[in-house]
């Protein structure tokens, strides 16, 4: 019996404290909330742009390591990163080209690049016909640009040409890769033969 009565009144106790704690959801308070471990609050640390004077310099901030590299981007991959061979020329797309890529692809170009280079890659944008006063984008369906390998694009994408500007900081390098996918992509639905289509599609 003894024990049953402890039972009972430990779970009243219980549930007693949290109809206490989540009452105080929401409720707004002007005393200082509880702080259990004070040095979590108040450590001893330097902020950015403070001075220190255990360095020569005087910086708390440091300079990172020579030869630090952040996570992901160790540009071991020339092909990958630059678009070209070893040699300088210009690369083929090193990703494998699948459903998932371009659909990708797909959705980058009409993001970053349909606006002027328009959603056919006719050179037909919004911003090309909408007499804004811009110098042309070319059309991805001329015999000279099918006739660009991968890298070309892909450079393109990444540093500009002409009056086109560089998109490295906007696009990460895999989706500008997808982005040259997707372009060839839509240069073979340009001028793509009733036997390109697959017989139960036709």
């Amino acid at each position: 019996m003894k024990m049953h009565t402890n039972t009972y009144f430990g779970r009243l106790l219980a549930a007693a404290m949290i109809l206490v704690l989540t009452g105080c959801q929401g409720s707004l308070s002007e005393k200082p909330p509880l702080h259990f471990n004070q040095n979590m609050d108040f450590q001893e640390k330097f902020q950015a742009q403070e001075s220190n004077s255990f360095f020569a310099d005087g910086r708390a901030m440091r300079e990172p390591v020579r030869g630090t590299v952040a996570r992901g981007f160790l540009k071991d991959d020339v092909a990958f990163w630059t678009g070209r061979n070893e040699n300088g020329s210009f690369t083929e797309n090193p990703l494998t080209v699948d459903l998932a890529l371009l659909e990708r692809g797909k959705d980058q170009y009409e993001i970053f690049c349909s606006v002027c280079h328009g959603i056919a890659g006719d050179g037909q944008g919004i911003i090309m016909t909408g007499g804004y006063g811009y110098v042309p984008a070319p059309t991805y369906h001329s015999d000279m640009l099918r006739a660009q390998p991968d890298g070309y694009i892909y450079d393109a994408l990444t540093w500009g040409i002409r009056s086109m500007p560089g998109y490295s900081t906007q696009v990460k390098a895999k989706d500008r890769w997808a982005i040259v996918a997707y372009i060839r992509a839509l240069q073979r639905s340009q001028s793509a033969a009733v036997s390109d289509v697959p017989e139960s599609e036709r």
